[in-house]
């Protein structure tokens, strides 16, 4: 009976103690920042918050000082390892518990598998081959000098730091001129994108050395790394072997193998992967990283291999980075530096022996990349600054050091003190790259390659561009501004009048005959008509992101394979108009400059820049009829549903404020820089109805004077060159004089400063802006003399006055006429209701386009007292949107007016005229 009953009792403590768990979680009084091995999620997914949280955090400070992100990874790092935080107490040991490393390491080891497969993938082999001497070269010298002075400054570091016992020297020294010779190709890419010097003779030579540079550091690291696994000589030939050939297993079969499926997916056609493609690519990624590990090379190689065989073509290699690249650069990256900055102690740097070792290996590996590859570019041909840059560019580290000191600590021929200090010379040398180069190699002294007056549409050749004088005040080139898809129907509808049908008789047809046509002016026909060409210019934002990069790359491709340029181009050939086309991958803020230098490159006339504002949607309620519409106006038929500045006014809940804010802020400084003539052109969100027959168009111009109005009465005119064009000018006077008053925010003092500092400041809100002298009675009296010369050129009857042919022409479809109001804003908010009327009435094909100067610069009359009424009437204050259209297109915009409107500014240069 005894042994029965201690049996009973046994068993009974046996099913007690395998009681479910509780499963109240922190309902039951559980901590979840404890470790739990049957359950890690709870504390990984707080050590990955805190992780990505520093990162984001000190990616927002160093991005204003232009330094790439892997400087803010790496810090982070650090300061969650032993250096800073690891100092509170028990932070280490509650947040990252030595049992929870294993977790991050898998996990980070799996980002890090994907993230040199996406190096791999932005390595273009092809870009070497194109200037394979010069690379070649500089890769080489950039290689064998660090090298050997790496080898150089192994000897004393291994007879300072290293455990003699347990650490080869031969091992060490190759590792040590491993970790000072490689440079890191990602940042490095950043680095050239970020300081706009890939479109140079320097950034596309680094770039190619970069590539040549990286494929051999990573050969040699992975001869360090089998050497070290390796336990004997004839064992790490063996690894050595089987790693060639297993590279030249993917480098051939299977890239053909994945080649054909892509293609037979249609993969390649698309330029995208499909589910399919994506499954075959991760698991090449993994099984290449599988069998990289199993023969004793690290994992990493595997996935680096393996991007290198994914074709290029047609954007396909763009589509799989941008798959992957947040996933890898937002959440695993980060956990990999976390890692690296745990290992770190820069504690145990603490006396003068160990900082002149890291004075010394900083000087000895920045020098040493510098002179090699300085002094290579300049047996090459390059200046002095152009060397200098390459070889500033070519000492970057980055992230590739950090995965080099990793191994090497995982290898055990680094410890923690070494370590740290390696960890520092590659954040240091990292940092001053950004800042060397652009002391060195300004942007004042770059030489840019110019190779592209990007493709012509009409004759599929790049278009020439000869000098093209300007004849009568006709513009015949425009550079058009693409940003969105949205923008391409805006700006059809608008550029189709802009070229006149040129006619082509039998005896003009004769070549003969055409070149002599084209002797009297290679930009108008012999009746004046004038030969209209465009430059579509596409503008891409640059991010952190991998395919942004590789798009910055390769803009060449992507501008010939683009939709919205493409779609641009097929309507300037079926129109009979030549369109060159550019694709510009810049960040936010370069737009305007980008728009700027383009302009002046293709010798622009007139700048066009689209603002759309998405749909409006109207019907008639009563037949239950609703249409949804989008492009430029066509009439006053339909309902505004929102005010396009509804986010400057802070009405719209709905509305993107944020977008509309940041767009007319480009807008703005597009305005203050531009050294052409610019043009505004608003889509009200309105259209006609399809299967309307609308064609054509109405323009409405009130002429009040200034440089800006005169400017926009010779385009006018022009427009209406076109047959399907006509035109109602009229010019308005002020009868009442009021004393010019301002809304500008900015004191008079700094207008002064403003004016001597080429008239541009920042507004309260950060927006640029242009303050202007007031007209002294010379410059009025001067303005006034150059608005009647310029009324008088089109509105005299005398037959005196010299008029080509298509001149003529034009003015017959024009209806001049002059008033007179106190209230001139007023007059011209119900003339366009006039107008409009009499579009819906008379011109029932076509649609109703309002333009007007800007008016910022010498204006004929200031509405700021009438305007402030008008804002008040309709609840805003505008101050804003006033700086940005001008008095007369704020009052149109604020009073819903259901119009096309194009807002004009001449350039600085037309001041001179007035």
């Amino acid at each position: 009976m005894p042994a029965l009953y201690e049996t009973i009792v046994d068993v009974g403590r046996q099913l007690v103690s395998r009681k479910a768990a509780e499963q109240g979680g922190i309902l039951s009084g559980d901590n979840p920042a404890s470790y739990n091995p049957s359950d890690p999620l709870r504390l990984w997914v707080i050590q990955l918050v805190l992780i990505v949280g520093m990162t984001q955090l000190l990616s927002i400070f160093f991005g204003r000082i232009r330094q790439p992100r892997v400087i803010a990874e790496v810090i982070g790092g650090i300061l969650l390892g032993p250096t800073v935080m690891g100092r509170i107490p028990n932070f280490s040991k509650s947040i990252f518990p030595t049992e929870s490393l294993p977790f991050l390491s898998l996990v980070s080891t799996i980002g890090l598998v994907l993230f040199l497969f996406l190096v791999g993938l932005e390595l273009d082999v092809s870009v070497v081959k194109k200037n394979a001497r010069a690379s070649t070269i500089i890769s080489a010298a950039g290689i064998l000098l660090p090298f050997g002075v790496g080898a150089g400054i192994a000897v004393p570091i291994y007879n300072e730091f290293v455990d003699t016992e347990n650490v080869t020297f031969g091992h060490f020294l190759l590792f040590v001129g491993v970790a000072i010779s490689i440079t890191a190709f990602p940042v490095l890419c950043r680095i050239l994108t970020e300081t706009r010097l890939l479109d140079t003779d320097v950034g596309v030579i680094v770039l190619s050395a970069g590539v040549g540079n990286d494929v051999v550091g990573w050969i040699l690291l992975a001869l360090t790394v089998a050497l070290v696994n390796a336990s004997s000589g004839l064992t790490a030939l063996w690894v050595l072997l089987t790693c060639v050939g297993f590279i030249l297993f993917l480098l051939y079969p299977v890239k053909w193998v994945y080649r054909a499926l892509a293609r037979y997916s249609g993969s390649l056609d698309r330029g995208e992967p499909t589910t399919m493609m994506m499954t075959v690519t991760l698991i090449l990624v993994f099984a290449s990283a599988f069998f990289t590990d199993i023969i004793g090379v690290h994992a990493i190689f595997g996935g680096f291999i393996a991007g290198l065989i994914i074709p290029k073509d047609g954007g396909y290699s763009i589509k799989i980075v941008e798959k992957l690249e947040d996933l890898v650069s937002i959440c695993f990256l980060p956990l990999y530096f976390a890692l690296s900055g745990l290992k770190t102690n820069l504690g145990l740097l603490d006396n003068g022996i160990t900082w002149a070792y890291v004075i010394i290996i900083c000087l000895i590996a920045f020098f040493g990349k510098f002179i090699g590859c300085a002094v290579s570019a300049r047996f090459m041909g390059f200046n002095l600054r152009e060397s200098g840059a390459i070889g500033a560019l070519m000492s970057c580290k980055g992230l590739v050091e950090l995965i080099v000191l990793n191994i090497g600590l995982q290898a055990g021929i680094l410890d923690t003190r070494l370590f740290s200090i390696f960890v520092l010379h590659a954040i240091v040398l990292t940092f001053i790259t950004t800042p060397l180069t652009l002391w060195i190699y300004p942007p004042h002294v770059r030489n840019r390659i110019t190779g592209a007056v990007p493709h012509d549409s009409t004759s599929g050749t790049q278009p020439t561009l000869p000098y093209h004088p300007t004849v009568d005040g006709l513009k015949t080139r425009f550079t058009i501004v693409l940003h969105k898809m949205e923008h391409v129907p805006i700006l059809m509808n608008l550029v189709q009048y802009l070229q006149p049908p040129i006619a082509l008789t039998g005896s003009q047809s004769s070549d003969s005959t055409k070149k002599e046509k084209e002797a009297v002016s290679p930009v108008v026909t012999a009746d004046g008509t004038p030969k209209v060409s465009i430059d579509a210019l596409r503008l891409m934002e640059l991010s952190q992101r991998t395919s942004d990069v590789m798009k910055n790359i390769g803009q060449d491709e992507l501008a010939h394979r683009d939709t919205v340029l493409s779609v641009f181009r097929t309507f300037g050939s079926l129109n009979q108009i030549p369109v060159a086309s550019a694709l510009s991958v810049v960040t936010e803020d370069e737009y305007a400059g980008v728009v700027a230098s383009r302009a002046q490159q293709f010798d622009s006339d007139l700048v066009i820049i689209p603002w759309s504002f998405g749909t409006t949607v109207h019907g008639d309620e009563k037949e239950g009829i609703t249409a949804t519409t989008v492009g430029p106006s066509s009439g006053f038929g339909h309902t505004l549903t929102h005010n396009p500045f509804e986010g400057l006014f802070g009405k719209s809940q709905a509305y993107d404020r944020a977008g509309a804010v940041s767009y007319s802020h480009f807008i703005r400084r597009v305005f203050a820089e531009s050294p052409t003539d610019v043009g505004l052109f608003i889509d009200s969100g309105l259209s006609s109805f399809e299967g309307a027959g609308i064609y054509g168009q109405h323009v409405f111009l009130p002429f009040f004077g200034g440089p800006d109005d005169r400017l926009a009465l010779e385009y006018v005119v022009q427009m209406c060159m076109h047959p399907s064009v006509s035109a109602t000018i009229i010019r308005i006077t002020k009868t009442e004089v009021v004393p010019v008053v301002t809304n500008d925010t900015v004191d008079e003092a700094k207008a002064e400063a403003a004016v001597a500092a080429n008239l541009t400041v920042l507004s309260a809100t950060g927006f640029p802006d242009t303050v202007y002298p007031r007209e002294s009675s010379q410059t009025h009296a001067q303005s006034e003399m150059a608005d009647n010369i310029a009324w008088t050129k089109y509105t005299s009857a005398s037959p005196d006055t010299p008029r080509s042919a298509a001149l003529r022409s034009a003015l017959g479809r024009v209806q001049f006429s002059s008033i007179e109001s106190d209230k001139p804003l007023k007059s011209i908010l119900d003339r366009t209701s006039e107008e409009g009327k009499k579009v819906k009435d008379e011109y029932t094909k076509k649609s109703l386009l309002v333009v007007c100067g800007r008016g910022r610069r010498l204006a004929g009359e200031s509405h700021a007292s009438e305007l402030r009424d008008i804002l008040a009437s309709h609840g805003g204050t505008g101050a804003e949107v006033r700086k940005t259209l001008g008095d007369v297109a704020c009052a149109l915009v604020v009073s819903n007016v259901k119009a096309g409107l194009l807002v004009v500014q001449a350039a600085p240069k037309s001041t001179t005229e007035a």
